[in-house]
């Protein structure tokens, strides 16, 4: 038992070493900007908005996970939007790849080590409220885990934050504020919700969608949550949202297919970024 908390104990002393070099390498490139942005399935397009902008490829990174799910680009963009100092990443790793909740939470680990203090998540979601239409636009009030897994777990490295952090306000208030104004500054409409994270990549079942409602989510998806803990646990201020891509298993008769996904958030592409936009312009 002593040898194999040792060995726990080193393999998270040799993580928290990788997520340095590869935050060294990125500071190199793009600076110490203190406003993240995670860019989900299809939502990319924010990366076009940032001037100047410095474009890292995910590979070019030490020990950085190189994601490969459609429709996420796999790059991290530095530069300016609305006069802020920001760093986009466009695309994200997920559980389902087969990837370790280590690999999947490492980008934001980088993010809050590189210096990021706000960090906006983002994603495309299946809408399990019934008053949601594809398209529309959730920002994130609190979330259920049901992933199967902590980011936390296992042997803890006390620099990376709180052994036990509070998750009461895992989504900060003063940013679902700042979204809320955003929202009327834009005209863009903008729904409030609680997403529920399952490890994926299968579609949800109808009687799984009924059990989700029942226990209060509103939408469903396969990322953000192991981010947002461990944005948390380091300090950092989250702000979650969801692009309702379709609506989920078992309220319309056809079947769930990844590509209609990508094609819902194309079409809201360009709202999303210019909500995103405007709430990085109120910060």
């Amino acid at each position: 038992m002593q040898k194999g908390l040792q060995k726990g104990l080193q393999k998270e002393a040799l993580l928290f070493e990788q997520v340095e070099k590869a935050a060294a390498a990125l500071k190199d490139r793009v600076g110490t900007p203190a406003i993240g942005i995670v860019l989900g399935s299809g939502l990319g397009g924010l990366v076009d908005l940032i001037d100047p902008a410095v474009s890292v490829p995910y590979g070019e990174l030490p020990h950085w996970p190189v994601t490969q799910v459609e429709g996420h680009a796999g790059r991290a963009v530095g530069g300016i939007l609305r006069a802020r100092a920001v760093i986009a990443l466009a695309g994200r790793s997920h559980l389902y790849e087969g990837l370790g909740v280590a690999a999947v939470t490492f980008a934001v680990r980088v993010l809050g080590m590189l210096g990021v203090r706000v960090l906006l998540l983002t994603n495309a979601a299946g809408g399990i409220n019934t008053a949601f239409a594809p398209g529309s636009l959730m920002v994130i009030d609190d979330h259920i885990n049901l992933m199967g897994t902590n980011p936390l777990a296992g042997p803890h490295d006390a620099r990376f934050g709180a052994r036990f952090p509070d998750m009461s306000r895992v989504y900060s208030e003063r940013l679902r504020t700042i979204a809320v104004h955003a929202s009327h500054a834009t005209g863009i409409p903008l729904l409030h919700g609680i997403y529920a994270a399952v490890s994926g990549p299968s579609y949800e079942t109808p009687a799984e969608i009924r059990y989700l409602r029942t226990i209060g989510a509103d939408a469903v998806g396969m990322s953000t949550v192991p981010e947002a803990i461990v944005a948390r646990q380091m300090g950092i201020e989250v702000l979650g949202l969801s692009c309702i891509s379709n609506l989920a298993a078992g309220i319309l008769p056809q079947p769930l297919d990844h590509a209609d996904v990508l094609e819902t958030t194309r079409r809201a592409r360009a709202s999303f970024s210019t909500l995103l936009e405007e709430i990085v312009g109120q910060l």
